[in-house]
């Protein structure tokens, strides 16, 4: 089974545009270059004021997950923070691919 990572964000309209880029990059690298990142999602709520950004991340593991933590493309996404307020992270098992 797989580890699942649910991890929200609010962001203003400004800011929105910005903080994709800088989730998208951090989304494709994790894809690309960490054999035990299955999926990585990024989407978006603009019908409020404020955008609701959720990330849709699976791993193989929880230790996949953990190595994420370690790349240098999460350090540049970790940078651009402050474009966002950052709310609840879920952790799941994922039982049906």
């Amino acid at each position: 089974m797989s580890f699942v990572v649910l991890p929200r964000f609010t962001v203003e309209e400004g800011q929105l545009e910005a903080f994709l880029a800088a989730a998208r990059a951090d989304a494709e690298a994790s894809v690309a270059h960490e054999p035990g990142c299955l999926q990585f999602d990024v989407v978006v709520d603009r019908s409020a004021r404020l955008a609701e950004v959720v990330f849709y991340e699976v791993y193989t593991d929880r230790a996949a997950f953990d190595a994420h933590l370690q790349t240098p493309h999460l350090e540049a996404f970790r940078a651009a923070l402050h474009l966002c307020t950052e709310g609840p992270v879920g952790f799941y098992e994922r039982v049906v691919p």
